[in-house]
């Protein structure tokens, strides 16, 4: 298996705080947002190599962290470069998924994570799910602020956990079931991205795929135990932080 981190975004809306510095490499606490999802994957048995795929401004950064973090990682970490350099040419989480794919030759499962989330439920526990299920998985939990659910995709399941519809930001979300940009799928999913892309499908937002997948196979949802955050402004990135700060 092959982990994914998404590390290629320019964060704008956290300005100034990420003008010169990838959202990923911000510290919390005496670590960064990265080093808790490295940890995390290190749990997982079957992963044999972590892709971190960043972008031609950030390339540096991440190059000094790599130094920092790999003896604390059991994993070899292989740093990407996608090649944009602004917001205006990047090439979206969907095209860094792909990108990693193609150029990897990657065929066999793999974990694809945001590099802006923080979580506090075991990685492993859904690793686990996503065997059991022997299907595609996707991240979630229960929601009960519906503005905030417009900001998530958001998915209908079935008794067993079976997607049954999965809206990306809906206007109005038709369950209280928002997911996360965590995702596990199989080797024999990796050739629809192909599909795609060819189908003329949104590229910047990590949930389209799934959006777009459930509909053509099987795609399960693992209720996460704890809670997951998407560090994407400053206020979330001080709520976590000082959370941590008061030992949470």
């Amino acid at each position: 298996m092959k982990a994914i981190i998404l590390a290629a975004g320019y964060a704008t809306r956290m300005y100034p705080l990420t003008e010169d510095l990838p959202k990923a490499l911000l510290r919390l606490g005496d670590k960064k947002v990265i080093d808790f999802i490295i940890e995390q994957i290190n749990t997982l048995p079957d992963v044999n190599e972590i892709i971190v795929i960043t972008n031609s401004k950030f390339i540096r950064k991440f190059e000094e962290w790599q130094d920092e973090i790999q003896a604390s990682s059991a994993i070899p970490i292989n740093l990407m470069d996608d090649g944009s350099i602004s917001v205006e040419d990047k090439i979206g989480a969907i095209g860094d998924i792909y990108f990693a794919l193609m150029l990897n030759n990657i065929d066999e499962d793999i974990v694809v994570i945001a590099g802006d989330n923080y979580m506090t439920y075991p990685l492993i526990d859904q690793y686990y799910f996503f065997k059991e299920k022997n299907a595609d998985t996707i991240c979630a939990c229960r929601l009960d602020d519906m503005e905030k659910l417009k900001q998530f995709a958001v998915a209908v399941l079935d008794d067993d956990g079976l997607v049954i519809d999965l809206v990306e930001k809906p206007e109005n979300p038709q369950s209280d079931v928002a997911v996360f940009a965590t995702y596990f799928y199989r080797a024999d999913t990796l050739h629809l991205f192909d599909a795609y892309l060819m189908d003329d499908q949104p590229m910047d937002t990590p949930g389209s795929f799934p959006a777009w997948l459930y509909k053509r196979k099987d795609l399960y949802a693992y209720i996460m135990n704890g809670e997951c955050y998407d560090i994407g402004t400053i206020r979330e990135y001080d709520q976590v932080r000082k959370m941590l700060e008061r030992g949470m």
